[in-house]
């Protein structure tokens, strides 16, 4: 009797673990189809969002490209501050402040469809509260740029966010197109470490992750002022062709008369704001001296020779703007700028 006692204790304790791991397995499907859900639902508003927008563009007519605005409100991967993820709406404010009108520089017209339309922000933030890890949140960027080209003749314009999203934007492109792209990149840091601080998505590591992937022919990196050894060596293991703020007045003249993308898919934009001397562009989350002023960028954004199929603006922090959102009205203008160069 005792035996069968202890044979029913041990039965039951045996099932009990059973129950538990049932219980535990059955959570953890619930959970990942939840998270599939919320994707869903997220490539779901991108992508109507998008067909939307260009069935309004087609329809007005003689567009071959224009320029599409999607927010991606990413900060977590920042190595500081987490404050880029607040900057999409509040470019968007600038872009649209009373104060300007809404016409670029080369006279293009930003209240007109076919110059620019918007589809609006990945919602980042929600996928990360049901606890969507970063390769998947990678993947939606991706698909949802991809959801932007396939919409002709939507090109998508990226609002950050930190620099990390440069990463799924570039590789989305060049899969999009079916070959690499030539990127020309304003950043005071080249941003190509292996793993910054372990992290193979950090901030400081896209361009590392672009060139392994071979989603880019030529990088070119323009600004830099903030580096060490490892992003030399990186930099050369990829070829990548950096052009160091102490020798702006050298390279200066080549740099105002480039012309990229011949032989490939196309050139892609990559403005990070603290390229920028931080006299121009205070509300950045790495200040460093010594940057471009404001107009040097823009000749040779306003110079360069070759289709531009997509770009990205990151890094502006609102958190450390100035009280009149000076920077705020700074990323405003390189957008609009960008935007008559990407619209044909």
């Amino acid at each position: 009797m005792v035996g069968m006692k202890k044979g029913v204790i041990k039965l039951s304790q045996s099932a009990y673990r059973i129950l538990q791991q049932r219980s535990k397995s059955d959570a953890l499907s619930s959970l990942a189809q939840g998270q599939n859900r919320v994707v869903d639902a997220s490539l779901t508003l991108i992508r109507e969002r998008a067909r939307l927008k260009a069935e309004q563009v087609r329809a007005l007519g003689g567009a071959c490209g224009t320029s599409c605005l999607l927010g991606v409100p990413l900060g977590h991967n920042s190595s500081f501050l987490q404050g880029p993820a607040f900057a999409p709406p509040r470019i968007r404010e600038a872009i649209w402040c009373g104060s300007t009108n809404s016409t670029t520089e080369a006279g293009k017209e930003l209240s007109d469809g076919r110059v620019l339309t918007d589809v609006g922000d990945v919602p980042i933030q929600e996928m990360r509260d049901c606890g969507i890890d970063d390769e998947r949140l990678m993947k939606t960027v991706s698909d949802s740029v991809k959801l932007v080209m396939e919409e002709p003749p939507l090109r998508p314009l990226v609002l950050g966010g930190d620099h990390s999203i440069s990463y799924p934007v570039v590789r989305a492109v060049s899969e999009q197109l079916g070959g690499p792209v030539d990127i020309l990149h304003f950043d005071a840091h080249p941003d190509i470490y292996h793993a910054f601080e372990g992290n193979r998505y950090s901030h400081a590591s896209p361009f590392a992750r672009i060139m392994e992937g071979g989603h880019a022919r030529r990088l070119l990196q323009v600004g830099i002022r903030s580096i060490n050894q490892e992003g030399r060596d990186q930099a050369k293991k990829f070829g990548v062709e950096q052009f160091e703020m102490r020798y702006f007045n050298r390279d200066r003249q080549y740099l105002e008369n480039l012309e990229l993308g011949t032989g490939v898919k196309g050139v892609y934009i990559s403005i990070d704001v603290d390229s920028l001397d931080p006299a121009f562009a205070p509300g950045v989350s790495h200040i460093e001296p010594g940057g471009l002023s404001f107009r040097h960028l823009l000749n040779i954004l306003q110079n360069l020779k070759g289709d531009i199929v997509a770009g990205d603006v990151v890094e502006f922090n609102p958190q450390r703007d100035t009280v009149d959102g000076m920077t705020a009205m700074v990323a405003a203008k390189l957008v609009r700028e960008l935007v008559a160069k990407m619209s044909t």
